[in-house]
């Protein structure tokens, strides 16, 4: 957007843009959804006797007052202050302006500055550009009611630091924990998902690389592998590729699942068991495809008859705990190589729904793409001229695979979403084992059976380079550890005006 639009052009249109979606009926509750911002309960404060609901908020100019004023609340602030010296200032709270008196505004506030302006019991509103939110924290445990990032530093620090300056000052609240284990054994049930599609995708790997076909699929297709090698010899390599992929996702899958249960949904992570909900929502209704391709696989159903239960109780009750924020970011470049990384997660996941969609697509219709033909050296209508059920078996597989590709977009995307925080090596280590297992077995397999049509693979290439440049930039920042030394933030020294609002 800063390459089309400008700098400038750029952050207002994406201002403006999560105003406009919070002026939608529930689009409040989609922007505090997807971006996980909404403060816990013990965030909210009292400022001038009017509850707002987290500490820390944002002071910027007039010209985005009323973008500001939609948009800022839903990713996370308690109140935002607009205006400029010629014009004058206010606070808004919610739908509430602050008209009387509230106290003392601190600009570029110290914290000693912050305590000498709190001592007579003032309400004090602190205001920095420092995008530290253990900063943030500082200044609130020093005295302040609040705390306002100014437009320099928000735009530093990204719109995520309303969440991460709450938890960072929710941290030292005494008796405060950002996650509690979730009654029951939601966690266990998690567990025992992901192993359970792990041993399914163990389960298709070993049939496909060995007998391919199962006594029913022979029943089905009224001919056993002979007989499918008799009708194209590179049939059954087409097979095993689709197969050992599926395999690979579904033991991706498995590896996700099982790392945001026990990581997560014991931790009491929401975001944890918010994610493995998106993520088998649109995964188990696949089974559904078998309307569009008329065959039945006995072991995909059996598989999902055991698994959705177990789906059913981890998901069951949401936790209500949020990930423990490092009192420490880090370096900045390391953090700037952080979000990069990020973004490129984001963008394997969304790509990865987008390919399972279209090959879902395409495996419910025309079954084959231009490429598949061209490696067997025939067409559908010759294959279904010599069986009958040879197009819905393939269709199986292949709408299948796309299926399960959405499912674990899913779970990539929402992962990196929302788990991308510093200090979280489980995120970092589940991606990695992830993708190796997935693209891993998709790449070998093409291999292996020479299928390497540079189109068709080429989104096995650009995934490994996505995934793996990601997990590259965000290494350091995502396996950091709670003692490494601390980078202090130089506090503002800046001269400071202390003035009545």
């Amino acid at each position: 957007m800063g390459a089309l639009l400008g700098v400038r052009r750029s952050r207002l249109a994406a201002l403006g843009l999560v105003a406009a979606l919070t002026r939608l009926p529930g689009g409040r509750w989609v922007v505090a959804g997807l971006g996980h911002t909404a403060a816990p309960a013990e965030a909210a404060g009292r400022i001038a006797g009017i509850e707002c609901i987290a500490r820390v908020g944002a002071s910027v100019g007039p010209g985005v007052a009323r973008d500001a004023i939609r948009a800022l609340p839903a990713l996370g602030a308690g109140l935002v202050e607009i205006g400029s010296v010629e014009t004058g200032r206010r606070i808004v709270i919610g739908d509430t302006e602050l008209l009387s008196e509230v106290g003392v505004v601190v600009r570029n506030a110290s914290v000693a500055q912050v305590e000498q302006a709190s001592a007579d019991g003032r309400t004090v509103i602190a205001t920095t550009s420092v995008a530290s939110p253990s900063y943030a924290a500082d200044l609130i445990e020093a005295g302040a009611a609040a705390v306002l990032i100014t437009s320099a530093g928000l735009i530093e620090a990204g719109p995520g630091w309303f969440h991460r300056a709450t938890m960072a000052y929710l941290a030292r609240m005494p008796g405060y924990r950002s996650a509690a284990p979730p009654r029951g054994r939601a966690w266990m049930a998690g567990l025992a998902l992901g192993l359970g599609m792990i041993a399914g995708g163990l389960g298709a790997a070993v049939v496909a690389l060995g007998p391919v076909l199962l006594p029913y699929d022979a029943s089905f297709l009224g001919a056993d592998s002979a007989g499918l090698a008799a009708i194209n010899p590179r049939l059954i390599h087409f097979l095993q590729h689709d197969r050992i992929t599926l395999a690979g996702t579904m033991i991706a899958i498995g590896i996700l699942y099982a790392a945001l249960s026990w990581w997560g949904i014991r931790r009491g992570l929401a975001w944890a068991r918010d994610a493995l909900l998106a993520s088998g929502v649109v995964g188990f209704p696949t089974l559904l495809y078998f309307f569009g391709y008329r065959y039945v696989e006995p072991v995909h159903v059996a598989l999902a008859a055991v698994l959705f239960p177990l789906f059913i109780v981890a998901v069951w009750r949401r936790p209500r705990g949020h990930t423990p924020v490092h009192d420490d970011e880090g370096p900045p470049a390391e953090r700037q190589r952080a979000l990069l990384g990020q973004l490129l997660m984001v963008v394997t996941g969304a790509g990865l729904v987008i390919g399972g969609l279209a090959i879902s697509y395409e495996g419910l219709t025309a079954v084959f793409v231009p490429s598949d033909l061209s490696y067997m050296g025939t067409s559908a209508h010759a294959l279904a001229a010599a069986n009958d059920r040879l197009l819905s078996f393939i269709a199986h597989d292949r709408a299948g695979f796309g299926g399960a590709l959405v499912s674990v977009g899913v779970a990539v995307l929402l992962i990196a979403a929302w788990g991308w925080e510093r200090g979280q090596a489980w995120v970092w280590w589940c991606l990695l084992a992830s993708g190796a297992v997935g693209f891993g077995a998709a790449l070998a397999i093409h291999v292996g059976v020479a299928y390497t049509d540079l189109w068709h693979v080429a989104p096995i290439y650009a995934g490994i380079v996505f995934t793996a440049t990601s997990l590259a930039l965000g290494r350091r920042f995502l396996t950091a550890r709670s003692d490494e030394s601390r980078n202090l933030t130089a506090q503002p020294t800046s001269a400071t005006t202390l003035r009545t609002v």
